[in-house]
C-alpha cells in the first residue's frame, strides 16, 4: 500500500482542512457536502468560518498543523485564492508545510504553474462518467504533466460499482485513494433512489461500498479510507491537537479530543454575587467570567450547584469554541 504524504500526516491529525469554496462546476450525485456550504462562496479552516486570511494561520497555530489539505467545492475556480493562502502558509511555516489539493478539474499547464512551489501533492476526481474512457481523459494528461513539473499526483474518488476501471490509470500516479461512500443530508435522495443502504447504525458508510473497491485495492498504490477511520481517527487526533494547545486549565479533554466544562448562568442580578462565590471557593485558574455566565470546571459546578442559583449545566464540545456535542443539566 503507497500512502501519500498527505496521508500520512492526515493519520496523525496533523492537517488543517481549508475549504476554499462551496462553489462548483460539477453536480456529482455522491458530493456529501453540507446545504450550508454546498454552492456558497465561503471559506473554513477546519470548522471555522473565515473572514480575513489571517484566521487561517490562527486556526492552523491552534492544532499545531504540520500541513493542509485544500478542498471546496472546487478550489481551481478561485485559483487566485488558493495560491494566495498557500503562499501564506508556506511563508509562515515553511516549505516543509506539505499542501496538497482536490480538484474534480483536470489543471492545465497554466493552472499548474501557478501551484508550482505553493501546492505539493495534487488529488484528482476524475467523476464517474469518465472512468470507462480514463485513459483518454484530460486527466491522465493533466497527471503526466504534474509530474514532470514535480508534483506527487493522484487521484481521490468514493467507492462506487466500477471502480476497477480505474486500474489502467495506477502506471500515471504515485497514488489513489478510495473513500468509503458516504450517506450525507444533500445525497440521501439520490442514495435511495439507488436503493443504497446504511452499512450499520454507527457511521454513514453505504452498505456494498467494500465489496465494490475490493479488485482495485489489491494494487499497491491504492489505499482504501474507511468512514470509521475518518470519524474515530483522523478526527479525533486532529480535536486533540486543538484541544491541547487551546484548552483552559479547568477544561477536560477527553479520549475524542473534545472539552468538558461547566457551566453556570446566574439571574442577571445574581452574577456579581456568583463571581465573588467563585473567587471565594475556587482556584483562579479553575473558573472564567464570561459576561452573561460563568465557565468553570465541571466537577466544581457538581459540587457547589445546591449553593449557586441560576442555570447549570455541563458541556462537552469540539475545541476552541467548536460545535457542541452534549448538554448535561445539573
Amino acid at each position: 500500500m503507497t500512502l501519500s504524504k498527505g496521508c500520512i500526516l492526515c493519520h496523525q491529525g496533523a492537517k488543517m482542512v481549508l475549504f476554499v469554496t462551496g462553489r462548483c462546476h460539477r453536480s456529482c450525485w455522491y458530493c456529501p457536502l453540507s446545504s450550508e456550504r454546498k454552492g456558497t462562496d465561503t471559506v473554513y479552516a477546519n470548522e471555522h468560518p473565515v473572514d480575513i486570511p489571517s484566521q487561517i494561520l490562527e486556526e492552523a497555530e491552534n492544532m499545531s498543523a504540520l500541513g493542509t489539505g485544500v478542498t471546496g467545492g472546487e478550489p481551481l475556480l478561485c485559483l487566485d485564492r488558493v495560491t494566495e493562502y498557500c503562499r501564506m502558509l508556506k511563508g509562515h511555516f515553511g516549505p516543509e508545510h506539505q499542501i496538497h489539493l482536490y480538484t474534480a478539474k483536470a489543471p492545465t499547464d497554466d493552472e499548474l504553474g501557478q501551484m508550482t512551489g505553493l501546492v505539493d501533492e495534487i488529488r484528482l476526481h476524475p467523476p464517474r462518467e469518465c472512468w470507462e474512457t480514463i485513459l483518454e481523459s484530460e486527466f491522465i494528461r493533466s497527471a503526466q504533466r504534474a509530474k514532470e513539473m514535480g508534483f506527487d499526483i493522484g487521484i481521490e474518488v468514493p467507492a462506487l460499482p466500477g471502480l476497477e476501471l480505474l486500474i489502467a490509470a495506477l502506471p500515471f500516479l504515485d497514488f489513489l485513494n478510495v473513500n468509503e461512500l458516504e450517506w450525507g443530508e444533500t445525497n440521501a435522495s439520490q442514495m435511495r433512489e439507488r436503493g443504497y443502504e446504511l452499512a450499520d447504525e454507527l457511521h454513514n458508510a453505504i452498505d456494498g461500498a467494500k465489496g465494490w473497491a475490493a479488485e482495485l485495492c489489491r494494487h499497491g498504490k491504492v489505499h482504501w479510507c474507511s468512514s470509521a477511520f475518518k470519524d474515530s481517527v483522523q478526527l479525533r487526533e486532529r480535536l486533540k491537537r486543538v484541544a491541547d494547545n487551546t484548552a483552559r486549565p479547568f477544561d477536560e479533554i477527553t479520549d475524542d479530543g473534545t472539552i468538558v466544562y461547566g457551566v453556570l448562568e446566574p439571574l442577571p442580578e445574581l452574577h456579581q454575587a456568583s463571581v465573588q462565590f467563585c473567587r471565594e471557593k475556587m482556584e483562579p485558574d479553575s473558573f472564567e467570567d464570561c459576561g452573561e455566565r460563568i465557565e468553570m470546571a465541571w466537577w466544581l459546578l457538581e459540587k457547589y450547584a445546591d449553593e449557586v442559583p441560576g442555570k447549570k449545566y455541563v458541556l462537552e464540545r469540539y475545541p476552541n469554541g467548536g460545535m457542541i456535542v452534549e448538554v448535561t443539566p445539573v
